[in-house]
C-alpha cells in the first residue's frame, strides 16, 4: 500500500488569505470575527460573521475567470493554484491522467442562487443569467481547478456538510493509496455568509447572536457561555502524492495523511448521536486505518464548534476513545475562524500539519471558564509548545457525517 505525503497547502481564511499569515494569527489567538460587512443585517438575529477579509483574487485568478465564478469556487481556484505552486509542481507538471482533484463543499454556491432569484423574481425568467446554473453546482469549484491545472483523473466534488473537506482528503489518499492517482488535489471551500446562509442557520438556533458588542468574543468552544457557531468562510487545500512520487522528483514532504475515519450516526438531521458513538467510532476507524495506538496521538484539532450540544458531545466521544483521564492537547480552530463549514475540515488539517511542523499547538480563544461536560485540557487562550509525532483532526456534519483525519510527522 503507498504511503501519502502533504507537499502543497494553500489557505484562504477570516485569519489570513496565505498560509504564513494563517498560522501566524492560528499561533497568536487571533479572531476573525466582525461585523458582517456583505449586506445589511438590520433585520438579523445574528450581525457577524467571520468573513474572508482583504482578499485580492487578481493574484491569482485574471478578472474573466472571476466573473464565470461563485465565490466559493474562487477561494477553491485561488488556493489551488497557491497550493500548487508551493508543491513545486508549477515547474514540472505529472501527467494529467494521474492527477485528480477531490474537493468538499457543504452548500454550492449560496451567493448565485439569491442573486439568481433576485434577478428571476424582479426582473422574470428571461433575465436569469447564463451562467447561474454553472456558478452554483458544488462541483463547480473542482471543475475550475482541473482546467486550470491540467488535472484529467478524477475530479468530483463531496458534500457531508461540515465533514465535507475530511472526507474528501480521505478519499483523495485512497485514490493514492490504490495506485489509480500520483497526485490529489484536495480540500473544501466555502462561501456562505450571505443573507440566505445567516437567516437560514439562525432559524434553526444554531448560530451565536448574544455577542453583537464584541463579535471577537462570540466563538468560545467548550465554554460555560457558548451560544452557537459563528459562520465562516474560506478554502483549504492539500496537494496529496505518494511517498515514491514526492521523492522522485525532490519534493519537500511536510506530512503524511497516516488514516482516515468515516461514520455516520444515522440518528438526527442537525444534532449529533448524544453518546457521541458515532464520532468515536470514526477516531478508532482512522487510528486503525493508521496502525497506531490512541496513546500516540499528540494533539486533538477538535470539531469543536462552540454550540451547546456539540462540545460536551464531542468530549464525551473522545474520552471513550482515548480514555475518562486523557490528557491529550485538544484544541478548536474555530474559536478563531469561525466554523467554515464545507472548508472547516481542510482548514483544520493545516492548523495540524503545520502543527506537526513547528512543534506549536494552536489554542482555543475566548476560554474563560469550562461548560457542563467540557473536561479535557483545551489549550485555553494561549499556544503552547509541544512536540508531537501524530495529530487528529475531526469534523462532525449535520445529517450526522462524521470525519477524521490522522496526520503524522515526518
Amino acid at each position: 500500500m503507498k504511503r501519502v505525503v502533504v507537499t502543497g497547502m494553500g489557505c484562504i481564511s477570516p485569519i489570513g488569505n496565505n498560509i504564513d499569515e494563517f498560522w501566524a494569527s492560528a499561533q497568536s489567538g487571533k479572531s476573525g470575527a466582525g461585523l458582517i460587512t456583505r449586506f445589511d443585517t438590520t433585520d438579523f438575529k445574528t450581525t457577524y460573521a467571520c468573513e474572508v477579509k482583504d482578499f485580492d483574487l487578481r493574484r491569482r485568478i485574471e478578472k474573466s475567470e472571476a466573473r464565470k465564478m461563485d465565490r466559493f469556487a474562487q477561494y477553491s481556484l485561488y488556493a489551488a493554484r497557491e497550493a500548487w505552486e508551493h508543491a513545486g509542481l508549477d515547474a514540472d507538471p505529472p501527467a494529467g491522467y494521474r492527477v485528480g482533484v477531490v474537493m468538499g463543499n457543504g452548500t454550492g454556491g449560496f451567493e448565485t442562487i439569491e442573486d439568481s432569484i433576485r434577478t428571476l423574481a424582479q426582473r422574470g425568467p428571461s433575465r436569469v443569467p447564463p451562467m447561474t446554473i454553472p456558478k452554483l453546482i458544488s462541483n463547480i469549484g473542482p471543475a475550475h481547478i482541473a482546467i486550470a491545472l491540467g488535472a484529467h483523473g478524477p475530479v468530483y466534488s463531496i458534500a457531508t456538510a461540515c465533514a465535507s473537506a475530511t472526507d474528501a482528503i480521505g478519499n483523495a489518499m485512497r485514490h493514492i493509496r490504490d495506485g489509480m492517482c500520483d497526485v490529489v488535489v484536495t480540500g473544501g471551500a466555502e462561501a456562505s455568509v450571505t443573507p440566505l446562509g445567516v437567516s437560514g442557520f439562525n432559524v434553526i438556533h444554531a448560530l451565536s447572536s448574544s455577542y453583537g458588542d464584541e463579535p471577537t468574543k462570540a466563538s468560545r468552544p467548550f465554554e460555560k457561555d457558548r451560544d452557537g457557531f459563528v459562520l465562516g468562510e474560506g478554502c483549504g487545500v492539500l496537494i496529496l502524492e505518494s511517498l515514491e512520487h514526492a521523492e522522485a522528483r525532490g519534493a519537500t514532504v511536510l506530512a503524511e495523511v497516516a488514516g482516515n475515519g468515516f461514520t455516520n450516526d444515522a440518528n438526527h438531521l442537525t444534532a449529533p448521536h448524544p453518546e457521541g458513538e458515532g464520532a468515536a467510532a470514526a477516531m478508532r476507524m482512522a487510528l486503525n486505518d493508521a496502525g497506531i495506538e490512541p496513546d500516540r496521538i499528540g494533539y486533538i484539532n477538535a470539531h469543536g464548534t462552540s454550540t451547546p450540544i456539540n462540545d460536551p458531545t464531542e468530549t464525551l466521544a473522545i474520552k471513550k476513545v482515548f480514555g475518562e483521564s486523557t490528557r491529550i492537547p485538544v484544541s478548536s480552530t474555530k474559536s478563531m475562524t469561525g466554523h467554515c463549514i464545507g472548508a472547516a475540515g481542510a482548514i483544520e488539517a493545516i492548523a495540524c500539519i503545520q502543527a506537526l511542523r513547528e512543534s506549536f499547538l494552536p489554542p482555543t480563544i475566548n476560554f474563560d471558564a469550562p461548560g457542563e461536560g467540557c473536561d479535557l485540557d483545551y489549550i485555553p487562550n494561549t499556544g503552547r509548545a509541544a512536540e508531537i509525532e501524530y495529530a487528529m483532526s475531526n469534523s462532525l456534519g449535520f445529517g450526522g457525517h462524521n470525519g477524521v483525519l490522522v496526520l503524522k510527522r515526518v
